[in-house]
């Protein structure tokens, strides 16, 4: 049976800002990073004790544009901590947003990838 889900692609312009922006930022984990056919590169990340990567896939080999693809949420247990980290490490990020559902986040990530943080 289905367990979760294993990779979101994300597309991308350039490969190596976006998986230093992940990695070097946000504090994932590169778990792979293999050629592909034609000179271009698989690449996955993963937030720490996280199950589902993301591949961080070149836009423009894949003939799609820098932006197309998942929306996606992370969670974390203490938003407000967690945009504290952020913003002392650099990263554009808002204060957190309270909803009937949730509290959350909006980062700004490379090619204008919007990306939501959600407290659990």
């Amino acid at each position: 049976m289905i367990t979760h889900i294993g990779v979101a692609v994300l597309y991308v312009s350039d490969q190596q800002e976006s998986v230093d922006f992940y990695v070097g930022k946000l504090g994932f984990k590169k778990t792979a990073d293999a050629e592909m056919p034609e000179g271009t590169r698989w690449i996955e990340v993963t937030p720490p004790n996280g199950q589902t990567a993301m591949a961080i896939h070149d836009a423009a080999a894949s003939g799609k544009q820098p932006g197309e693809g998942a929306y996606l949420t992370f969670t974390c247990d203490d938003i407000r901590a967690t945009v504290g980290e952020l913003r002392n490490a650099g990263v554009t990020v808002t204060d957190p947003i309270e909803a009937p559902w949730g509290t959350y986040a909006h980062v700004e990530g490379p090619d204008g990838h919007r990306i939501q943080i959600h407290q659990k």
